[in-house]
């Protein structure tokens, strides 16, 4: 199962290669990863998508909390949360295919960061269904690149998921 994990941690060198070590270590994959600074300067949100049994989401979690720079560790999937990704996609449309993208990116509320006369960049936002199936909806349309960041997760106030 799918677990989306948010550490909150000091904000200083090391810790990142210090986190991404203990899953190499004991062989668990981080499927995505987002780190960023919170209100604090001196501490920063990292936002971890793995995967594993409950055993092995317990592990990572009593891991992670035995490491020096870490404040506290979080099991989003666990609480009712609200998640985003965004994705940015280079497609180099043909002529007959331009009005097309421009519809689905409004559709999708995407918008066109960039254009050149062959390509448009758009950059959607969503949770991972909505950025999975925009991309489909883009591949025939000839994609040239896309980068997409990880996921981002805050709990929602005062709701536990049932």
């Amino acid at each position: 199962m799918r677990h989306t994990i948010s550490v909150l941690v000091e904000n200083k060198f090391g810790v990142l290669s210090r986190i991404s070590g203990l899953f190499s270590g004991r062989g668990y994959n981080i499927e995505s990863l987002s780190v960023g600074e919170t209100i604090d300067p001196q501490i920063s949100v990292m936002t971890i998508v793995t995967t594993g049994d409950d055993w092995v989401i317990e592990q990572i979690t009593k891991q992670l909390n035995k490491l020096i720079d870490v404040i506290k560790v979080t099991d989003m999937t666990e609480l009712d949360h609200v998640e985003r990704e965004m994705v940015m996609v280079k497609v180099a449309p043909r002529q007959d295919d331009k009005a097309e993208v421009l519809r689905l990116a409004e559709i999708f509320r995407g918008r066109v960061v960039d254009s050149s006369q062959k390509t448009y960049t758009i950059e959607i936002t969503g949770d991972e269904k909505k950025i999975a199936a925009f991309v489909e909806l883009m591949k025939p349309m000839g994609i040239k690149e896309f980068v997409r960041t990880g996921k981002v997760a805050i709990a929602r106030e005062g709701i536990k998921k049932k």
